[in-house]
């Protein structure tokens, strides 16, 4: 066995260190991340934290903003458990030494800012690189923890189950598929690859915990880092785990557009703070689409109305202008956004800015429990790998690093009360990677063609706006893909590029399959086939499972 732990957590964001924190004071904690661990999207987050904290808020209006943005999908109990726990996280963080920027009226109080959807100012936030800050603080504790190991520059390959040991010994008395079989679904760790030697490694442990964010590479055009490219999502269902939802991309309305800006996200709280949504003729038209909230509807609205205004009008982008409000309450709320547009030609206390919209958030990924666990016993996933039913069809701003900072705490409290378990030794030898008569790709244009090949078809074909047509071909053209990358993952040794378009790969098949199974329009998913709710279904989720659709 190459690597022994007690927990092993695979990814480095706002869940996955935070929960390591918590999971050191139970034993060793191994958190493996692919590339540097502070390459996460929880780094690039602007706006906040929602958390109710206003005199003039409740727990209820939170609930019904989420519910509401939610469309119809949200889980009530995972939504009451959230929402409910946000004073105490914030509370935590600040004792980790994450420093809110506070109300200039009154010192002692936090600053709230308001974002669309959101009934009430209620987002928490250190100027506008909240998450950069987070990151940062929680790195820093991290550091000075003598149970935590972490390993940058792993990368997971597939999860060891006890049910694929069984299935792959020799062993004559192997249970059939059933109910024996259902019991030998258990996590024992992951197969990781070391990138700097290619060596892939085993990893035991007692408890797993996915937390590698989202899959916004999927996409031409997105706001995420690099490193999303699905991987929880696609260990997790060749696995066997169950998958839900995942035809609710999120499509953030305001990206930078210039050319050299690369994934550069405009964040909501300006719009929060008066900023005005503007067509490329200089003039307002969110009141067409949602006539009570404006430039203050949610993120699935809002993405439409500009990719309609688009289509209509046939130019690049939209804009987005603040320049209304005092330059200094820019400056002082917004230095991060205006710096860099300021560096890149743009004065946005003296001009608009041009925005398009872009990939930004998976509704949808690995179905858990409201403690974070998954089917598979001993698999965990929190954060944007997972779907814990908080968002339904469509993300309320800002309750994503609430959610993994929530679903960090339950996981660790479950975890700890029913840690005798998750200590059983497997019953049978884990194999070690065979790499069998692979050799090394010698031509990165089999990675690189279908990389952009599928981050294409996925932007155009299951993007924003979607049809039943569209989906179909994007099937058609998918296969041919996933075939030839299956073929290479057993000719070739693997690499992490390689490993990032199998997963790549594998999360676009599932979720062009969901949206093509989905026949409404609701939230994120929009398709001009069905462009009215289904409302007798309004509480079906689409779930998709290797085991029973061809996977």
């Amino acid at each position: 066995m190459d690597f022994e732990t007690d927990f092993l957590i695979i990814g480095s964001g706002i869940a996955g260190l935070s929960l390591a924190l918590k999971l050191a004071t139970l034993g060793k904690v191994t958190v493996v991340t692919k590339k540097r661990e502070g390459d996460t999207a929880t780094n690039l987050a602007q706006g906040g934290i929602a958390c109710v904290l206003g005199e003039d808020d409740s727990f209820d209006l939170h609930e019904f903003d989420t519910l509401r943005a939610g469309d119809g999908l949200c889980h009530e109990d995972i939504v009451r458990q959230i929402v409910r726990q946000a004073p105490e996280r914030i509370r935590e963080l600040g004792e980790w030494g994450v420093s809110f920027t506070k109300a200039l009226s009154n010192p002692e109080k936090l600053d709230l800012g308001q974002e669309g959807g959101h009934s009430r100012r209620r987002i928490v936030h250190v100027e506008d690189f909240t998450g950069r800050a987070i990151q940062r603080a929680l790195m820093a504790k991290v550091a000075k923890e003598k149970n935590i190991e972490v390993l940058e520059d792993y990368i997971a390959v597939d999860l060891l189950t006890e049910c694929k040991i069984v299935y792959e010994s020799d062993t004559a008395d192997r249970p059939e598929h059933g109910k024996d079989a259902k019991t030998l679904e258990r996590c024992l760790g992951a197969y990781v690859l070391e990138v700097a030697t290619g060596t892939v490694h085993t990893f035991l442990s007692h408890v797993t915990v996915l937390a590698t964010g989202g899959a916004g590479k999927v996409y031409l055009y997105t706001s995420n880092p690099d490193v999303a490219t699905g991987d929880g999502i696609a260990i997790a269902y060749r696995a066997g785990a169950r998958i839900a939802n995942l035809e609710f991309v999120q499509f953030h309305p305001t990206c930078l557009y210039h050319p050299r800006a690369k994934n550069f996200l405009i964040s909501e709280a300006l719009r929060g703070e008066g900023a005005i949504l503007l067509d490329p003729d200089g003039k307002p038209f969110m009141q067409k689409y949602d006539p009570e909230r404006k430039d203050l509807a949610g993120r699935d609205i809002v993405a439409r109305a500009i990719d309609m205004e688009l289509k209509r009008s046939g130019k690049e982008c939209v804009y987005l202008d603040i320049s209304h409000r005092p330059p200094e309450f820019i400056k002082k709320r917004f230095p991060n956004i205006y710096n860099v547009c300021l560096g890149l030609g743009i004065d946005i206390t003296r001009e608009p800015i041009p925005v398009v919209p872009a990939a930004h958030y998976m509704c949808g990924g690995v179905i858990t429990d409201a403690n974070g666990q998954s089917d598979l016993k001993g698999l965990f996933a929190v954060g944007e790998t997972a779907c814990t039913g908080l968002h339904g069809a469509n993300r309320l701003a800002s309750n994503s690093l609430l959610e993994g900072l929530v679903m960090a705490h339950q996981a660790y409290l479950f975890i700890k009360e029913n840690m005798e378990d998750f200590t059983r030794k497997p019953a049978h030898a884990i194999p070690a990677w065979d790499t069998g008569g692979a050799v090394d790709m010698d031509e990165a244009v089999l990675i690189s063609h279908n990389w952009d090949v599928i981050r294409r078809l996925m932007w155009n074909y299951v993007g924003i706006v979607r049809s039943t047509k569209r989906l179909g071909l994007a099937r058609l053209r998918m296969a041919p893909i996933l075939s030839e990358i299956n073929q290479h993952y057993w000719d070739y040794i693997l690499t992490r590029d390689f490993i990032e378009l199998r997963n790549l790969a594998q999360v676009a098949e599932l979720i062009i399959l969901a949206a093509y199974r989905r026949k409404e329009s609701r939230g994120g998913h929009f398709t001009i086939d069905f462009p009215e709710k289904d409302d007798w279904n309004w509480r079906r989720d689409t779930v998709l499972k290797r085991s029973n659709n061809g996977g």
